[in-house]
């Protein structure tokens, strides 16, 4: 995972992740590879009007 206030702008095809973390919520990126391994899980935080 990358930390855009670290680590910049992502590569092409990272994912963008929001969790919540002291202070609101943080976006962190998520590889292609893990984005793949992981999808399942990824739909399911999706809100239900979004399908």
């Amino acid at each position: 995972m990358a930390d855009p206030e670290r680590d910049g702008d992502p590569p092409l095809g990272w994912c963008a992740d929001n969790v919540e973390a002291r202070g609101g919520t943080r976006t962190r990126w998520v590889c292609a590879d893990c984005t793949r391994r992981h999808v399942r899980a990824i739909e399911a935080k999706l809100d239900q009007n979004w399908w």
